[in-house]
Order: C-alpha cells, then structure tokens, then sequence
C-alpha cells in the first residue's frame, strides 16, 4: 500500500470554501480562470499521494447549483490540427469531449468560446458544427496591442469588438483543451462588457501548480518544472507579493510578466485593482492539504526521473530538443535526482545484459522488485506483467498460466494474416489469451484479479516499448519509462 501524503477530502472541503468567499469578495460573479487539467490530472495525482485525479471537478460538483463552465478554444489551433499529446484528439474534438464529461456530472456547460478568430477556415467549420449540434458559440477577435497597450485593449475596440458572452450563474470556470487558449483574455473581456453593463464581477485564477506556499526548491514545485521543461514556464518568486507583503510565495514566470499589464487594465475597468500581487490573484488551497511532506517530496523526484527518461526517448523519436533535457537536468540536480532512486532501472538493464535481449523491471506498491525478460512468444512487457500478477497472487513462478497451445495460433495470426513481423504478444494480447485461460484455469482466473492491485507500479525497460504496451501499462496505473534505445537500429519504427 502506497503511504499517503495529501489529504483529499480536507482539500475538496477547504477549496470550495475558499472558491465561495472570493465569489463574495466581488459581489456574487467571478469568473475563474482553470488552468491545467480538470479531469484525469494524474500529475497531481503522482506528486501528491492522495489526491485524486478527479478532485478538482469533484471540488465543482460541490458548487454545481453556482457553476457555469465555458470552455475556451484558440481558432489557431483549430486551423493547425493541434492535439492533445496525451488523448490523441484535436482541440475542437476536445471540446465536444469536455462538454460531455461536464453534463455526465450534472454540470453545466454555457457555451464554447473561439479565441483569436479572424476567419479561420477550419474555425468557421467547427462554428458550424456548434450551430448544428445546438451549442452555443461566440468569437472573440485578435487585439492590435494586447497585452501591453491598455487604452486600446479597454475599449469598444478592443475588448468591446468581442462577444459578450451571456452567463447565467455566479461562478463562471472558463477551462480550456491545452495551454494559449486564451482563458485569461475571455475573463478579462468578460469584466470590460460587465462593467459597460453595470454588472459587479471579479477575475480569479486556479492553478495548481507551482504551488505558492511552497519553497522554490521543494520537489513537487521542481516536478513542475519538469513536466513544463517544453515550455517557456519557470517557477521564481513571486516579486510584487514580496514587496507588497514582506512574505516569499512562488508563482511562474508568465503570470509575474503579464501582472502589471493585468494591474492596469483592472485600473481602467474598476479604479483599483484588487490585487497586489499574482499570488493574490490564486485561489488554489492545494499546498493546505499536504499531510506527509516527505512522502510527497519521494513522489515528486520519482516524477522528475520519469519526466528526464521520457524525454530522453522523446528526443530520439524527434519530439524533444537538447534544450529540453538541459532544462530537466538542471531540475534533477536541483532535486538531487539519479536514476538509483529506482531500483528498476538498474534491475532492468542487468537482466537485458543477463539475457542478451530487451528486459523489464518493476516496482510494485508493497516495493517488492519483478523482472521480465524476452522469450519466443512474449515480449518483455508481456512478460513482465504475468510476472507480477503471479507474485501478486502468490502463484508459483514457473506454471504456465498460458499453455503454448493458446499462445501459438496467436502469434501464427499476427505474422501470417495480419502483417505483423514480431510474433511475441503484447501485454494485451496476453491479457486477452490469460482471459481465455482462465475459463478452465483457476490460476489464471487468480492471475487476473491482482491487475488492479499493480496500480502506481514503476516499470522501466531496457529498451523503448511499443505504444500499445505503454498505453495498457498506463490504463493499469503503471508508470513506465525506458532506455532512450530501440531494439533494433531501423529508421522507422511506428
């Protein structure tokens, strides 16, 4: 069993508390900015053990008679085909996907918004399908100057050229596919056509990440770092809350940039801001709920490890520069993070140097360690997951769970009809031939039932695995990284 470092339902109970008090301090209308991932945010999840990676629209749930959701979408990325790495789906399909997720939870979703239209053919399409499926839609429209020149973008030329989007509850959660969606100016423009309206309403911000009552160095806020080395985002302190209140809180860079320009234009819409600072701007109770620091410290460099190791295949696929894997070793370093803090990874590359063939090791929750190796009819993962079912259930390593009787007509399928040259399964084909197994096999049957017992496992192999094994590996909890090496040295490996 996994320690626990973070107190969920202490997080669910403070967060919307503080969520209803900054709807009060603007007069009953606030419009919160959602970074990060409303749903499935397994980051937080792996950083912080405990949190669930549905807490924060669960946290909404609590609110749902208060909450209207808008979802925001960048006619940019629309036009670029843009996709979610970690769904595979487009932007404008993620929004259709969003909304569904939001109203299967009973909460309801306003209107999709398209930022930075200006005519956009593919904008126009997914405009279309709005009008089609009967959702409601707006366009908001590039602004000469923004963010820095103020007079223009507070004006009926600036903010006032973009639709106003009619809200009909107190907390507006303006939530986004991915990052540049624009989610800052909806809300802000948001305010400009308030106010023309005579309506009070305020502007907040949720971001769960760096957390601001963090040290810049702890591990969970350099585990950001990590996951954002992609990016242009850095974690400093924050310089106004320093000088406005003598107190050190952590923010990141683009919300300390864009801070003096958000500053003035609260100045033109309301004669004051009400924030001195970017951190005054947060709601986020995250770093409240932190129970067990050192467990959370362990999980956030073994994050550290996983984001450095997938980026190191990332690079040989192309997906990743050098700048990249300098940023992560600048954050490894800072954390104090080598590939010994998980045995795995030197367990995997013994047992491929043993063997003279790719090789797995893993793990599991309780901290027992299972290897797996490469035979004739299964590859390492396969392997490697029966492995650790029959160390789960406590099955004798050396029964076959999986006659070769099931497992040949199999292999023979994939290279004689389908196209395939490897004959070794995948971890799903087996999964599928232990299924069968299982039918006649008591053991087998066993074997099946430990799968969800392998959740927040670390498996790392000697070699890069196949997608297909990845994505089981992940839908079972594992977490999975891999030498930056193919198997065999080819130029083309989907």
């Amino acid at each position: 069993m996994a320690n626990i470092g973070f107190d969920n339902n202490q997080y669910l109970t403070m967060q919307s508390a503080h969520i209803r008090e900054r709807i009060a301090q603007f007069g009953g209308k606030l419009y919160l900015e959602f970074g990060g991932k409303l749903f499935d945010d397994f980051h937080a999840s792996r950083v912080l053990p405990g949190f669930q990676p549905d807490s924060k629209v669960r946290m909404l749930q609590q609110l749902r008679d208060d909450v209207e959701i808008v979802i925001v979408v960048n006619a940019n990325d629309i036009e670029k085909n843009k996709v979610r790495g970690d769904l595979g789906i487009t932007y404008d399909d993620d929004c259709l996907r969003l909304m569904d997720s939001f109203r299967a939870l009973d909460l309801h979703v306003g209107s999709i918004v398209v930022t930075q239209y200006a005519g956009q053919g593919a904008a126009d399409a997914f405009l279309k399908r709005l009008d089609a499926l009967g959702v409601r839609n707006y366009r908001h429209y590039p602004i000469a100057g923004y963010p820095s020149d103020v007079n223009h973008i507070v004006s009926d030329e600036g903010f006032g050229k973009n639709d106003y989007i009619e809200t009909t509850h107190s907390l507006v959660v303006v939530t986004a596919p991915g990052p540049g969606s624009g989610k800052m100016a909806t809300c802000l423009s948001q305010l400009y056509h308030e106010h023309e309206r005579g309506v009070s309403a305020g502007y907040a911000k949720f971001e769960t990440f760096p957390i601001w009552n963090l040290p810049l160095g702890h591990p969970v806020n350099l585990a950001y770092e990590a996951a954002t080395a992609d990016l242009n985002d850095v974690n400093m302190i924050d310089p106004f809350h320093l000088a406005a209140y003598g107190v050190t809180t952590v923010n990141y860079n683009r919300d300390v940039e864009i801070f003096p320009v958000l500053r003035a234009i609260f100045e033109r819409l309301q004669d004051k801001c009400p924030y001195q600072s970017p951190t005054d701007m947060g709601v986020n109770m995250v770093g409240n709920c932190i129970v067990d620091d050192q467990v959370c410290r362990q999980a956030s460099r073994m994050e550290i490890l996983r984001r450095y190791y997938n980026a190191l295949v990332s690079r040989v696929k192309g997906e990743a520069d050098d700048e990249q894997i300098r940023k992560l070793e600048l954050v490894m370093k800072k954390a104090e993070v080598t590939s010994e803090l998980c045995p795995a990874f030197a367990a995997a590359n013994a047992r491929a140097e043993e063997t003279g063939a790719p090789a797995g090791a893993m793990v599991l929750p309780d901290g027992r360690m299972v290897t797996g190796k490469t035979s004739n009819l299964l590859g390492a993962s396969a392997s490697m997951l029966m492995n650790a079912m029959k160390l789960m259930g406590g099955i004798n390593d050396n029964l076959d769970l999986i006659p070769d009787i099931l497992i040949k007509p199999i292999s023979d399928l994939k290279t004689a009809h389908l196209g395939h040259r490897n004959p070794r399964l995948h971890s799903d084909e087996v999964l599928l031939a232990l299924a069968i197994s299982g039918l006649t096999n008591p053991l087998a049957a066993l074997a099946q039932k430990q799968l969800d017992k392998l959740s927040g496992s670390d498996a790392h192999f000697s070699v890069i695995i196949s997608e297909e094994d990845i994505q089981l590996y992940k839908s079972l909890g594992i977490h999975v990284t891999c030498e930056p090496k193919y198997e065999v040295k080819k130029f083309y490996h989907k």
